[in-house]
């Protein structure tokens, strides 16, 4: 991975930018502000979504509700439907269900996240 977290490319009407990622379940003490599982956005997650939160300083660059990303490493692609407390930056949070275990096993790690660029 090349570059310093939080810098941004853009090509060919693509964004990329490496990011802190974590793993985090449905489970309550981690999504202790949001009531069975509703996002801040107001989707309701549940086990075998692929969604992601982002930092709120993500939002103006396009990572907005709905919009797909694409994270390397990882198949298919996510969709934004929450958003991480404001004392978070250039950081995602990638929703792993129900599946505790496997989301220990993810943990955190810099990645490289893809998405659209809004248009002009």
């Amino acid at each position: 991975m090349k570059g310093p977290v939080g810098e941004l490319n853009e090509k060919n009407g693509r964004r990329s930018m490496i990011v802190n990622a974590s793993a985090y379940t449905l489970r309550p003490q981690e999504t202790k502000d949001y009531a069975e599982g509703v996002a801040a956005w107001g989707d309701k997650l549940e086990p075998g979504m692929k969604a992601i939160a982002v930092s709120r300083d993500l939002i103006p660059l396009g990572l907005v509700h709905n919009v797909k990303v694409s994270i390397r490493g990882l198949s298919g692609s996510y969709r934004v439907l929450d958003k991480m407390n404001k004392r978070w930056e250039h950081k995602i949070d990638i929703l792993f269900g129900d599946d505790v275990a496997l989301a220990r096993e993810w943990g955190k790690r810099r990645v490289v996240i893809t998405w659209p660029a809004p248009k002009k």
